[in-house]
C-alpha cells in the first residue's frame, strides 16, 4: 500500500507532522493499526537502524527520526489497545550505578523501540537494585546496561549478580553495552548479550523474545 511506504518515507526523512498526517489519514481509509506500526513506522524506523549501523546517518538524523515515529506511534495507541496489539516484549534499559551518561542509552532506547518492543527507561545513575526490581514489576525478559565509563563497568556484574540473588536469573538476558564494554568483558561477568552499537543492540533484544 501506497500510503504505508509514504509513512516509512517521511519518517526516514524526520518529517514528524507528515508521519502524523499519513498515520490518521490510513487510520481513516480503514488500514488497521497494526498494519500501519508494522508495515509503515517500524519499517522506516529499521532502514534508519541499518544506515545508522553502516554510518551513512548519524546521531542527529536517528534522533528525528525517532520523533517522527513516536509522532506516529501516539496517534496509533488507542487504535492498537483496541486491537489487541500487545508490544514484542519488555526491556528494562538503564545506565548503571555512578554513570551519569545517558545519549548512549537514549539512543538504544529509540533503537529497540522502533523494533516494536516496550522500553521502560530506568535513567542514569541506576543500582542493580533498581534493574531487578523494575524487571520483576514489568515481567521483562531483557535488562540492558549501559556504561560509559571503565569505573563503573564493574557494576554490570552486580547487575548480574543481584539477578541470581532475586531468582530471576533464568527468566532474563541480561545486555551490556557502552564504549569501554567489550565481548570478553560480557562474558567475564556472565551477562549474556553483547552489541558494540544502538542498533545492534535492539536487534540482539528482538531475538531475545
Amino acid at each position: 500500500m501506497q500510503i504505508l511506504e509514504e509513512i516509512s518515507a517521511a519518517l526516514q526523512g524526520g518529517k514528524s507532522k507528515t508521519v502524523a498526517e499519513l498515520v490518521t489519514k490510513a487510520l481513516g481509509d480503514g488500514i488497521s493499526a497494526k498494519e500501519i506500526l508494522e508495515r509503515g513506522l517500524l519499517s522506516g524506523m529499521s532502514v534508519i537502524g541499518e544506515k545508522f549501523k553502516k554510518n551513512e546517518v548519524y546521531v542527529p538524523e536517528v534522533m528525528i527520526a525517532a520523533r517522527a515515529m513516536n509522532a506516529g506511534s501516539e496517534l496509533l495507541k488507542p487504535a492498537l489497545a483496541g486491537e489487541g496489539v500487545e508490544s514484542s516484549g519488555t526491556v528494562v534499559l538503564g545506565t548503571v550505578k555512578g554513570d551519569l551518561h545517558d545519549i548512549g542509552k537514549n539512543l538504544v532506547r529509540m533503537m529497540m523501540e522502533g523494533k516494536g518492543l516496550n522500553v521502560v527507561d530506568i535513567g542514569i545513575d541506576a543500582s542493580a537494585e533498581k534493574f531487578i526490581e523494575h524487571a520483576k514489576a514489568e515481567n521483562a525478559r531483557v535488562i540492558a546496561c549501559s556504561a560509559l565509563l571503565t569505573t563503573t563497568m564493574s557494576e554490570m556484574k552486580h547487575v548480574v549478580e543481584a539477578a541470581k540473588a532475586a531468582g530471576i536469573r533464568d527468566d532474563v538476558k541480561i545486555m551490556v553495552g557502552g564504549a569501554p564494554v567489550t565481548e570478553q568483558f560480557c562474558q567475564s561477568i556472565g551477562a549474556d548479550l553483547y552489541a558494540p552499537d544502538a542498533a545492534s543492540a535492539a536487534d540482539e533484544a528482538a531475538k531475545a523474545f
